[in-house]
């Protein structure tokens, strides 16, 4: 490694780093990927967004088999669950698409180096050493133009807590050995969320234990009541403005006491606790203390390129400060450092154009402002609302609950934030950052064509009901 030199050298194989290196290697530059994992991938192919999404598919399939006779299909008996079926899909998903990736380094003339990398200080004529240390504890150098920190997250834990069959995180509830009977899910981001919801869908009893006053509480308000109704509808015992005292195990599971909205101690006992309680950014031991780059809570601190203090490193994902700890967002910081440093087009990414997407039952796919934040910034605000109920393709797939929310600015009719909760919500979501991303109004929205029948034409409606104009309601 140390007779090369590279254009670009990434730590860290996840989304961003992956995709990174994927477009560096279209571009021509000479790149190296750096993964200390057997595999790449990272938390969202192997514990993060697609096993979790697989398993949401799974218990929307299921959901719907429970209605069998309602769709005229008659089943022998009862739909039931294969929990190792199950686990055993998800986990083909996965092999398939680590494979895809081993296929789309060597496609794109990536080189994947194998181990830890470090940072060793600042650039020497224009080049950096990284240190490489492989699963023997054998050291080596890695020579570089530029480096690309992509070195993830992990699982925030509770103080005095740590994983085991009892309590669980993200990493572990996907390989339980059975569906539990019940659950505590102490977190109601997405991550809990949606958690809840694939194990109530299996049949488990949930307890969801929030902190922040509400559900998804970075969601638009109005979001947070309709999941909040959704769950209570669905039989989720959600408690928000609860503050969790102890996590204690007992011979059968676990026994959470917490102190609800109200003042008033709550005991909870299940099988198993989920403890989703947010994410923090992997900065330790990657040599930061080396260089100017000075991590503040965690997290990496970077200008709109994605350049950090120190020069010719940047940083990418879920370390860095303002941005999303989402896989798209990090991939599309990856996409643009590549172009950056090839010289080539490239846009800086727009935080506020950062669709996020929950893929519950509902789903919930939002982007821009909400109202709240609309007003707060000076806005003067207008909001259109349209509910699924009055969509015709919603009634057809038996999922019309939500509703399309789309907050504009009074003026020129600028559309702030889109807010979908309800059927495909996080497909929905598209056309709203696509229409963000252009600059459209409100007013072109209303008289972009919409196939008949669609779930999409409900954005048509959302955009309709801003002017009062929906309509189907």
């Amino acid at each position: 490694m140390a007779e090369t030199t590279y254009d670009i050298a990434i730590i860290g194989g996840g989304p961003a780093g992956y995709t990174c290196a994927i477009r560096a290697g279209q571009f021509g530059l000479k790149t190296a990927l750096i993964e200390k994992a057997d595999k790449l991938g990272g938390t969202c192919l192997h514990v993060g967004c697609i096993p979790t999404k697989a398993l949401l598919f799974n218990a929307e399939v299921y959901d719907h088999l429970k209605h069998a006779k309602d769709y005229g299909i008659e089943l022998a008996g009862d739909a039931k669950l294969n929990w190792k079926t199950i686990l055993d899909r998800k986990n083909q998903i996965v092999t398939k698409h680590t494979k895809g990736l081993d296929f789309l380094m060597r496609k794109n003339k990536v080189t994947v180096v194998p181990g830890f990398g470090r940072l060793t200080g600042p650039a020497k004529d224009g080049v950096h050493a990284i240190e490489v240390t492989d699963t023997t504890d054998k050291t080596s150098q890695l020579k570089t133009k530029n480096i690309v920190l992509a070195t993830g997250s992990d699982a925030k834990m509770l103080p005095g807590l740590s994983p085991d069959d009892k309590i669980l995180t993200n990493i572990e509830i996907l390989s339980i050995p059975q569906i539990p009977k019940s659950q505590i899910v102490i977190g109601a981001g997405a991550v809990g969320v949606e958690f809840a919801s694939i194990f109530r869908s299996f049949g488990s009893e949930i307890t969801l234990v929030e902190y922040l006053p509400r559900l998804v509480p970075v969601e638009d308000e109005d979001v947070s009541k309709e999941l909040a109704r959704a769950f209570r509808k669905r039989g989720i015992d959600a408690h928000t403005g609860a503050k969790v005292e102890k996590v204690e195990k007992t011979k059968t599971g676990v026994k959470v006491t917490f102190t609800a909205s109200d003042g008033k101690q709550v005991v909870k006992e299940a099988e198993k606790v989920l403890v989703a309680v947010g994410r923090a950014g992997r900065v330790e031991g990657i040599g930061l203390e080396k260089t100017k780059i000075k991590p503040e809570r965690g997290f990496i601190k970077t200008n709109e390129w994605m350049q950090t203090d120190e020069p010719g490193v940047y940083a990418i994902g879920d370390i860095v400060a303002g941005l999303p700890q989402l896989a798209h967002s990090g991939s599309m910081a990856g996409m643009v450092v590549a172009a950056k440093i090839a010289g080539k087009y490239a846009r800086p990414i727009i935080r506020q154009r950062v669709p996020a997407c929950t893929y519950t039952e509902p789903q919930i796919g939002s982007v821009g402002l909400t109202e709240a934040q609309a007003k707060e910034a000076g806005h003067t605000v207008k909001v259109g609302k349209f509910p699924f109920t009055g969509n015709s393709k919603a009634s057809i797939v038996d999922s019309h609950e939500g509703f399309v929310k789309v907050v504009a600015d009074t003026k020129y009719g600028e559309i702030l934030g889109v807010h979908i909760i309800g059927p495909q919500a996080t497909e929905l979501i598209a056309e709203a950052v696509t229409a963000m991303e252009l600059e459209a109004t409100v007013e072109d929205m209303m008289y972009m064509i919409h196939a008949h029948p669609t779930l999409a034409e409900a954005m048509l409606d959302g955009f309709g009901s801003v002017e009062g104009l929906a309509i189907n309601a």
